[in-house]
Parts: C-alpha cells; structure tokens; sequence
C-alpha cells in the first residue's frame, strides 16, 4: 500500500514563470497557448470500405498569451523593433512551481518567439482595477521538458 509521501498530486496552475531569453523574468498573472494540435489526413483506399485511413499530418502551435500588470515597456519595446523591420527571435520556457515556488514541477520551452498582438488596458475612471496588459507571442515549436 502507499504511503502519503509517495502520492502523485496534480500540479497547481497559479505559481508559473515566464522567461524570454535576455528579458527579465516576467511576473504574468495569466498564460494560455500551451498546446499542440496535429492535423490528420483521410486517406480512402480502394477496396477498403469499412474504414478510412488517418494520417498524421502537420502540427500546428497556437500563440501564447500572456497578462500581466503594466510595469515595464520591454515587451513594447521589442514589438516596436518588430513594426520597424528588426526581427529578433526569442526563445523562452514557461516554469509550473511546486505551492511553495521552491521548486520547478513542470516546464514548457517554446522557440523562436515573436511578438505578434499587444494590448493595453482597458482603462475607466469609475474602477480600480490593475492596468493588464495582454502579449500575444508566435512561435515554432513547444517541448516538454520535465
């Protein structure tokens, strides 16, 4: 029988990191995009008519999205070099903490990464809420490292 200090508990989604090569850590409140689709193509045989043959096809990788409150401009920044013609490619790796962010339970590395959607915070008078900002980031491929 096993104990409780073998039990596999399922990883907590609110302690994460994000890193962009040369930026700093970013503190995001929210990221989404983490998956992986595959495409299959129907291939009819001849003379097989009880079913038809799935192939695998391409795979795609959705943008990551990422939220976080407005502190800095870096991610600003780096779109504006991207408007301007200066194609810098980053790659990064998306870190799920353990509860007590000590330790690193799962992480994601994503290459060549480009800023592709920025948006600012809806503002209103009549709130108090934090200003978010929403980085939308194009990228080549998504791996699975622990």
């Amino acid at each position: 029988m096993p104990t409780t200090a073998d039990r596999a508990d399922p990883f907590l989604a609110f302690r994460f990191e994000i890193r962009l090569d040369d930026l700093p850590v970013g503190g995001f409140s929210d990221c989404s995009g983490l998956s992986v689709e595959t495409e299959f193509l129907d291939y009819p045989e001849g003379g097989v008519n009880d079913h038809v043959h799935r192939l695998p096809g391409r795979s795609r990788f959705p943008n990551l999205v990422l939220k976080r409150g407005i502190v800095d401009k870096l991610l600003w920044d780096w779109h504006a070099e991207l408007m301007r013609g200066v194609v810098r490619f980053r790659n990064g790796t998306v870190l799920v903490k353990d509860a007590a962010g000590a330790r690193t339970d799962l992480s994601f590395e994503f290459t060549k990464a480009l800023p592709m959607k920025w948006t600012g915070p809806e503002l209103s008078a009549g709130g108090n809420a934090v200003a978010v900002e929403t980085f939308e980031l194009a990228h080549q491929g998504l791996d699975r490292r622990k």
